[in-house]
């Protein structure tokens, strides 16, 4: 590789690509500003996190990525589509886009991973990957690094090509030239919070109390709230009614990633088939995807809401 810095940036874009992510930029390794960390201590101190307690711990770490790795010097931001080619029939339950094939988490750990090993191999440099398995503020950093912008939605909007991504960061002690930060905004296109179903954008900013998505992947108790039935349609995991109705999103290109492909029996899964599904058919059916994350007991929970409030 060559000694450039520049140099060294630009390869680390080709092999990113290479490995199948979308977009790829950097920004310099440091605190994050204190106008950021005001609004999100806001954020969680007027409770809005809602059930994910998670969001409130270590914000000492969320506030300086440093923290995460010795000597660190750059953040590298990665974007990865995974807009489908196939979508669940209406009238079926319906599944968050993201959750439609093999768990991200493993297949952006696996290539960012891969990443880093270039990185170590050419420079000697250390890496550390952050994909949901440390307390990065990764659309604050994605902003720096000029791959998107933030918005009201609380989705990183890439210009251009939308808000179906997947986002993670590889923490490097290599030091490249930064990315040029990106200044582009919703310019007051309110869009997300008029068509939000739970209201859960009402001020442009995300409360995760009344969210479809937090209620039905992060929520763990045993029922919904009864309040959840009038606005959460045909949806059993997840919602993208916000990225649906997005300008930003009328052009999204379906992703190629094989792992992210939907399987056949999970478009034509049924509300019945949810209700009435073993512990074993749940394992194999959702063998490595993000729906574990709730759990059958939690699907079913869904299901049986949908179930009792017929649309």
């Amino acid at each position: 590789m060559k000694n450039s810095p520049c140099d060294i940036a630009e390869r680390i874009k080709a092999e990113a690509s290479r490995l199948g992510f979308d977009a790829c930029g950097f920004a310099q390794a440091g605190p994050v500003s204190a106008q950021a960390v005001e609004r999100y201590s806001q954020w969680i101190a007027q409770g809005k996190h809602g059930c994910m307690a998670w969001a409130a711990r270590y914000p000492e770490l969320r506030s300086d990525p440093t923290q995460l790795l010795p000597g660190a010097r750059t953040v590298i931001c990665l974007a990865m589509n995974y807009y489908p080619s196939r979508f669940k029939p209406q009238g079926t339950p319906q599944i968050a886009y993201y959750a439609y094939g093999r768990d991200y988490h493993e297949v952006a750990r696996d290539r960012a991973r891969q990443l880093a090993q270039y990185i170590k191999e050419n420079t000697g440099c250390e890496s550390r990957v952050c994909v949901d398995s440390a307390p990065m503020r990764e659309r604050y950093w994605a902003q720096l690094a000029g791959i998107g912008f933030v918005g009201i939605n609380g989705m990183l909007i890439l210009p251009g090509k939308g808000s179906y991504y997947f986002l993670c960061e590889v923490v490097t002690t290599l030091s490249v030239p930064p990315s040029e930060p990106c200044t582009l905004s919703c310019a007051g296109c309110h869009a997300c919070e008029r068509e939000c179903p739970s209201g859960a954008l009402k001020g442009g900013v995300v409360d995760a109390r009344r969210c479809i998505s937090c209620l039905t992947i992060e929520n763990h108790d045993p029922e919904l709230p009864e309040w959840l039935a009038g606005v959460i349609g045909d949806r059993v995991y997840g919602c993208d009614a916000c990225q649906q109705c997005c300008p930003h999103n009328r052009g999204a290109v379906a992703c190629t990633t094989p792992e992210f492909q939907p399987s056949d029996e999970l478009l034509r899964l049924t509300l019945d088939d949810i209700l009435n599904m073993s512990q074993a058919d749940f394992s194999r059916i959702f063998s490595h995807s993000a729906v574990k994350r709730t759990k059958l007991a939690g699907l079913q929970r869904n299901a049986a809401l949908l179930k009792r409030h017929p649309r």
